[in-house]
């Protein structure tokens, strides 16, 4: 069973209905094992989905046209992509030697709220680098461009 309390002055303490009768089916004295986690802000979560919107909104593909042929303009491409070139991906050898890169899932139960943070700032920082019109633009600029983006959403 999945638990979640709530951080307190008194200690920790139940954070929803749910948790509360958990808790106080438990005898006092009883020794609990648990596996603590800190649940990742949704809030934030919500913000970096607006960075790589506000991103993919003034990214523009490039001219490109491979033997496989002329790519679409995808935003799950596009995310993956910025994830990747953060930073957060994994390197998988296939059967014929070649190297596979993929990008982190940011699900919430993939990666934690400090990683997730560090990611965030780091995609900020190559959506500055690679992205015209942004690439002037400061990260506060850029920061408060994402706040009047979620406002719309």
């Amino acid at each position: 069973m999945k638990v979640y309390l709530l951080k307190t002055i008194s200690g920790l303490i139940p954070s929803d209905a749910e948790a509360e009768e958990w808790f106080h089916k438990q005898k006092t004295g009883s020794v609990i094992s648990a596996e603590v986690k800190q649940v990742r802000n949704y809030e934030f979560h919500k913000k970096m989905f607006a960075l790589l919107n506000l991103g993919f909104s003034y990214w523009e593909p490039g001219e490109i046209d491979s033997k496989y042929g002329v790519p679409e303009k995808s935003f799950d491409r596009f995310r993956k992509d910025l994830i990747i070139l953060a930073g957060y991906y994994k390197s998988e050898i296939r059967l014929d030697g070649s190297v596979r890169i993929e990008a982190e899932s940011i699900s919430f139960g993939s990666m934690d709220a400090e990683t997730f943070e560090k990611l965030y700032q780091n995609v900020l920082t190559v959506i500055m680098k690679r992205i015209p019109v942004l690439d002037k633009m400061t990260k506060d600029e850029i920061d408060d461009l994402v706040e009047k983006f979620l406002a719309f959403a």
